[in-house]
């Protein structure tokens, strides 16, 4: 199996992209402790700047499905649904590099 990334979509409220990246901040920082082996990055649509993407790669597949299982993980994410429109999570698998 290849490197996991842990990939999501976001799409905030009009008006909340500020405080959505605080939070998400918050959040990849209590991430970074669960088994992420780089830093996570957010990236902003210069089109559509109410459209984020995240992504960070993780030690090993287990420690991405245990991180969404960890007490915590529910609160933490809650508090970034409330400024977002949608998300869509998911995990992803390094299968080419060049």
């Amino acid at each position: 199996m290849g490197q996991p990334y842990t990939h999501t979509t976001w799409v905030v409220k009009p008006g909340e992209e500020e405080e959505f990246i605080r939070r998400w901040q918050e959040w990849a920082s209590w991430t970074a402790l669960q088994g992420l082996t780089g830093s996570a990055k957010l990236l902003r649509d210069v089109d559509r700047p109410s459209r984020f993407l995240s992504f960070g790669p993780w030690e090993d597949i287990e420690h991405a499905r245990r991180w969404r299982s960890l007490e915590g993980f529910q609160e933490r994410i809650g508090r970034l649904q409330e400024v977002v429109e949608s998300f869509d999570p998911c995990t992803l698998e390094q299968v080419a590099e060049t």
